[in-house]
């Protein structure tokens, strides 16, 4: 698919400065000298059998990409794809509820959204942010020499996974599906480059960078936090 969607890139626009071209977590369009926008779009099925907990995390994803370019989410949008039958109007309120929450800790505001009815439930976020438009970090900036640092031990899928069953405490779960301390302890240096680590894992995230950048990157497992 990544590939197809290269085929119809508008990077010919000298205002678009990040596009599809490097998979990057978020596009980057430039409106003035001082703002450029920052837009993503995620959706996923559930992780949680907790509704809220599923409306938390599946904002969390969303947000993580504007953070990644280092930007700061303004406004977002909400993506429902909802069953017409089979779930109560208490869980799909406990979803949105915990998204709403998740956008009011990162200080965007809730503008609308999208519901469509679906049978399979999928939740998310179009998110909209602004960075300066020479201040953004992309996925492409790596250089050698550079190292990797981790803002969270490796192991999120594992701790999603023992939340669902009820084997982890709520206080380990919120450090888990927060993004925006990390960000704004990013931007307090020179950082060439950032992604986040979501579905494809540190791996598959680590090999986006690579490509993107023209490097290689070594990981030592051993010193990997986890």
């Amino acid at each position: 698919m990544a590939e197809i969607l290269k085929k119809f890139s508008s990077e010919t626009d000298p205002d678009v400065l990040v596009g599809l071209k490097t998979s990057d977590d978020a596009g980057v369009f430039k409106l003035t000298e001082e703002i450029a926008l920052v837009q993503t779009v995620d959706i996923i099925t559930p992780i949680s059998d907790d509704p809220y907990v599923f409306g938390q995390v599946a904002a969390a994803n969303s947000l993580s990409d504007v953070y990644a370019m280092g930007g700061r989410p303004i406004t977002a949008l909400n993506l429902c794809c909802f069953p017409g039958s089979g779930i109560g109007n208490e869980v799909l309120e406990a979803i949105l509820r915990g998204g709403l929450d998740k956008l009011k800790e990162a200080g965007a505001a809730l503008i609308g959204g999208h519901t469509v009815k679906d049978d399979e439930l999928k939740y998310g976020l179009s998110v909209t942010g602004i960075v300066h438009p020479r201040k953004y970090v992309p996925n492409s900036g790596a250089r050698p020499g550079d190292h990797l640092v981790l803002t969270k031990p490796i192991g999120t899928g594992v701790i999603i996974g023992a939340a669902r069953s009820g084997k982890l405490s709520k206080e380990v779960l919120d450090r888990t599906i927060q993004d925006k301390s990390a960000c704004e302890a990013m931007l307090q240096f020179e950082v060439h480059a950032c992604t986040d680590i979501t579905g494809f894992g540190l791996a598959g995230h680590s090999l986006e960078v690579a490509k993107a950048s023209h490097v290689g990157i070594i990981i030592d497992f051993a010193s990997l936090p986890h």
